[in-house]
């Protein structure tokens, strides 16, 4: 009952956070004003937009089967895609609980468990923020007089005015912020020696290991050309979904493609927010960034909506095809568990465990 609580109180916090965004872009904005908008789109660039996303999605399961390989599991191409959108559906429940799953899915259909899966999705995501920065750091030099301005404007001078915030609290908030970090280490040295002794620790230590072998995988990769391939691949799919929600809009028709680029860092710095599908976040700060270029608020965020709710429309039906696939696998796994093989799964020393992702 009480995790039953927890994972309530959870959902409810990050879609209020979600909310609250949604609430911040649309104030003051005439909701018939945002239809209207939206009936004069052409439509004909949001499938375009779509197609784009729908490569960089089988991209993004191939590159995947590519970091499991070296763990010794062979996947199929087609199993690894379900894993995939199932978890991209999972997130719009919780945020990030995607990750683990996509994990638990491939476990269900191909026998892989779920801990060394997830040591290569965390590869997969740093792989992507260091992709991210990059872009960030491209744009920067490019249009470093609207990527600064928007930078200071917008992140820098909040930061600093929370930091100066922080320095007027009474002392009591001082002396916790002292007594906590003491109080946490009596309690880690008394507390985690009993730890030790019991068999969770264990199981827990035993996951963290695994994970790290998945994150190693990288350097046990013989195809490196083609994860880096399916990377750029990727990124240069979600410029073009960018650039093709620019020319449904008159507003952004005239827009290039380094404004493009930078509209892609400041929409994945949203999508990148723990909230459910970044609902509000990507809004907002898609808004903002849209009006940097003079773009009136309420066109920033008729494009916003063209191009979150068409992917996310886009990730709600794979996702759902996705997961009725992968119970239909599984049940006739089930039936017919004298037709399982291992796929490789005792190649390199690695051996599943049984009950890995419950």
């Amino acid at each position: 009952m009480k995790d039953k609580i927890i994972k309530i109180s959870r959902i409810l916090l990050f879609l209020g956070i979600g909310i609250f965004f949604l609430f911040i872009a649309f104030r003051d904005i005439p909701l018939e004003n945002l239809a209207s908008g939206l009936r004069q789109a052409r439509y004909e660039w949001v499938m375009v937009s779509l197609f784009f996303a729908t490569l960089a999605f089988f991209s993004r399961a191939l590159r995947w089967k590519l970091l499991i390989e070296p763990l010794g599991y062979r996947p199929s191409a087609k199993n690894t895609f379900y894993a995939l959108m199932s978890g991209y559906f999972a997130n719009f429940i919780l945020p990030r609980i995607g990750e683990l799953t996509r994990c638990g899915s491939l476990n269900r259909t191909d026998r892989i468990p779920a801990d060394s899966l997830l040591g290569t999705v965390i590869t997969e995501r740093l792989s992507d923020i260091l992709v991210l920065i990059l872009l960030a750091a491209t744009v920067f030099f490019i249009k470093i007089d609207l990527f600064g301005n928007f930078l200071l404007n917008y992140i820098i001078y909040p930061f600093f005015s929370r930091i100066v915030s922080l320095l007027e609290l009474p002392l009591f908030v001082y002396f916790l912020i002292l007594i906590i970090p003491l109080l946490l280490i009596t309690v880690y040295r008394r507390v985690i020696p009993r730890v030790r002794k019991q068999g969770a620790y264990r199981k827990v230590r035993l996951v963290f290991i695994r994970t790290m072998a998945g994150m190693k995988s990288v350097a046990a990769m013989k195809n490196k050309t083609g994860f880096l391939a399916h990377t750029l691949f990727i990124w240069l799919m979600y410029f073009l979904m960018t650039w093709a929600v620019f020319m449904a809009l008159p507003a952004t028709s005239g827009l290039g493609g380094s404004d493009a680029l930078f509209i892609l860092v400041a929409g994945g710095l949203g999508m990148a927010a723990p909230v459910q599908g970044g609902f509000g976040t990507y809004h907002w700060i898609v808004s903002v960034g849209l009006s940097i270029y003079g773009i009136p608020r309420e066109d920033g965020l008729i494009f916003a909506l063209l191009s979150h709710e068409s992917q996310a429309l886009l990730m709600i039906a794979l996702g759902s095809f996705s997961m009725v696939m992968i119970f239909l696998k599984w049940k006739k796994r089930a039936k017919h568990p004298e037709n399982n093989n291992q796929h490789g799964n005792e190649k390199n020393g690695f051996y599943p465990f049984k009950n890995s992702c419950r």
